[in-house]
């Protein structure tokens, strides 16, 4: 899967705003992930030693159906949506604190594991986000406990970027982030819908 884009939104989620020190903004926060930091089901997350502060963070991710611009309502959006997925936004937690941007937090190789994309279902509030850490559950949420629901983040992600066919949005991840070691496997699962599994390397 290589997208044009990957749009990711931050801090979508109270309970995980919160546990980051932050508040929810008052619009969504919005940042790119470079396609070069795509990997597939199975493949190994490798945590680069520029860091030694690497988590994982589940979502529920869109793949943008057909081209939108400037939508006109959330509607609209919505009848753009391709697919969902379950995408892991892997961040390197000391390099965000450290920047003022994210490009090296979210961008490094093997830090956007997706899996394989399914039809959306009508209700998008309804899909169930699961993360696992070695078989553990340990972020657990809907898409109707984020702060800024589906339709409208396409709506408004819209206004500024095209979103192209093919495109993914990651909507934000919810509590229960912690680190990745060497040896683990993290698991994101939209339950009845879409997973990736990927076992944690160390980098050379």
């Amino acid at each position: 899967m290589k997208p044009s884009k990957i749009v990711c939104v931050g801090r979508n989620y109270l309970e995980h705003a919160r546990e980051m020190g932050n508040d929810v903004p008052k619009e969504p926060l919005l940042f790119l992930k470079p396609t070069s930091s795509i990997i597939a089901e199975g493949e190994a997350i490798v945590l680069h030693p520029v860091s030694t502060h690497i988590e994982y963070e589940g979502e529920i991710a869109i793949v943008m159906g057909k081209r939108l611009s400037k939508s006109t309502s959330e509607a609209e959006a919505v009848a753009a949506i391709g697919g969902v997925v379950a995408l892991n936004d892997v961040t390197a937690r000391d390099l965000q604190k450290n920047d003022g941007q994210w490009a090296r937090a979210k961008g490094l190789d093997t830090f956007c594991p997706i899996g394989t994309p399914v039809a959306a279902p009508a209700d998008l509030d309804g899909i169930e986000l699961i993360t696992r850490l070695n078989g553990k559950v340990v972020q657990h949420a809907k898409g109707g406990d984020m702060a800024f629901k589906i339709p409208f983040l396409l709506h408004y992600i819209s206004q500024y970027l095209t979103l192209e066919a093919g495109d993914i949005v990651a909507t934000g991840t919810p509590a229960g982030v912690s680190p990745i070691r060497p040896g683990d496997v993290v698991e994101v699962e939209l339950v009845g819908l879409s997973r990736v599994s990927n076992p944690v390397v160390a980098g050379a």
